[in-house]
This record gives C-alpha cells, structure tokens and sequence, in this order.
C-alpha cells in the first residue's frame, strides 16, 4: 500500500460507529506513515525527557518519565507528521464518521514503557473539554505503531449499548495517576486486538480505557482527531487546534 492510498470503509462499519461508537480498521497505515510516525515518536519521547530534566521532574501533568508519555500537538515540533495526519486515509475516516467538512482538532503521542507502563482509567475524549463547553463529537483515530494484545497494555472499548449513556458525562480526577476518569461500571470493555498500522475508530463520546504494558517492549499509539465543528470555551476561544483540514469532502491543502 502506497503512502497515497485510501481505505473503503463500509456501510456495516460507518452503522457501526452511530450505533455502538467505534469500528476498526486493520492493516490500514502505509509503511511509509508507520515509519515516520514511529520515528517522530521516539524524537518527541527524548524532546519530553529533556523538558523533565531542566526542571528535575519525573512527572509533568500525566507524563511520567519511563513510564508513561502523553505527548501533545507532537507536529509543532515534528511536521512531518502531517504527511499522515493530513493523508487521504484520515479524510476517508472523517467522511465516514463526521461529514465532509473537518478540521484537526487535536493530536498526541500515547506511549506505555516496556514492564511498567501504567494504565489509563475509564474516560470519554470529550471529558477533556468538559460537560460545561457544547460540542459535538468529534472522530478519534487510534493509531497502532506497536503490535497491540491485553499484555503490553491495548485499549479497551465500550460499546454504547453497554455504556448505558452515548452522551458525554462528567468526569472526576484520579488522584495519583491525573486522569479523568467517566465511568465506574464493572464492564470491562472489549480489548482492541490488532497488528501495527491498525487504526480503532472511535467517537470522542465513547468509554475507552486501557492496561499496563507487561511485556519487554515499549507499546505506542499515535492518536490523531478531527472535530465537524470548532469548538468554542467560554471566552471564544478555539478548544484545541483547528487547523482546516477538508471542506466539502476534499482535503484542504496545509499552509505553513
């Protein structure tokens, strides 16, 4: 598969999405992509470590050094990541998921290290922006760098139909690890299971979660997102990027 080439997206799974919140796709991502975003990773992992070390932290906000690395908007430094994030594959997704005009909402690095990496608690992507700022759901591509099973730490999903909400709801602060947790239910989702250049689908409405990395390597996703609209906070502002990324269905060519 070229760097150039798309991906059909069924009927089944585009039902899939407004039903249940997720579809997957696997074998998806290029080489050519899963190279530079594998490399990209690693450079933006060392850029992290180096903010850690002038301050003589091992934590910042939910990166802990060594152990997990949630790295945002990795393309201000890196952008060559735009050669995938502003490819034809992901203006097929959001066409499938949220229309024909999109911008790039958001973008980062989820990285768990090998025997220790930490979990990640139960958590919609709109609890980030909140109950108290209107927004619709925007389309999260969860995109596998890494061959991904329950022992190195995948995510987990739930379904709507299980989640007994598709809206989103308020989140608390766990204490210790930083994260927003959403849902508190005995569920324990359904593990996504799939090869390196595999990408999960999911709306920013739906439960995920995800394990600790047991195994002797190092598992990262690279986690790409679009919204339909932009999304406004109380003061006006944009929440997030928004870089215009397709209007009526075609790719808006990136400036800068």
């Amino acid at each position: 598969m070229s760097a150039t080439a798309t991906v059909t997206i069924t009927e089944e799974q585009k039902r899939q999405y407004r039903e249940e919140g997720f579809f997957i796709l696997k074998n998806v991502i290029p080489p050519e992509h899963l190279q530079i975003l594998r490399e990209e990773c690693q450079a933006s992992i060392e850029r992290i470590n180096a903010e850690m070390d002038r301050k003589g932290e091992n934590v910042q906000g939910i990166n802990h050094r060594d152990n997990r690395y949630f790295i945002t908007h990795p393309s201000n430094e890196r952008p060559r990541l735009f050669e995938f994030s502003f490819s034809e594959l992901m203006a097929e997704i959001c066409r499938a998921t949220i229309g024909d005009d999109a911008w790039f909402f958001w973008e980062q690095y989820v990285v768990k290290a090998a025997e220790k990496g930490m979990k990640f608690g139960w958590h919609q992507d709109s609890g980030y922006v909140g109950v108290d700022i209107p927004h619709k759901p925007y389309v999260t591509c969860w995109c596998a760098l890494d061959d991904m099973s329950e022992e190195n730490g995948t995510a987990y999903i739930l379904p709507f139909s299980r989640a007994g909400t598709r809206t989103v709801v308020q989140h608390r602060r766990e204490e210790g690890s930083n994260d927003l947790i959403g849902y508190f239910g005995s569920d324990p989702g359904d593990p996504v299971l799939v090869p390196a250049g595999s990408i999960a689908v999911f709306s920013s409405f739906t439960f995920h979660r995800s394990g600790f990395n047991r195994t002797p390597r190092w598992r990262r996703v690279y986690l790409a997102q679009y919204s339909g609209e932009i999304v406004l906070k109380p003061d006006g502002q944009p929440w997030g990027r928004f870089d215009p990324f397709m209007k009526d269905g075609a790719v808006i060519a990136r400036k800068g």
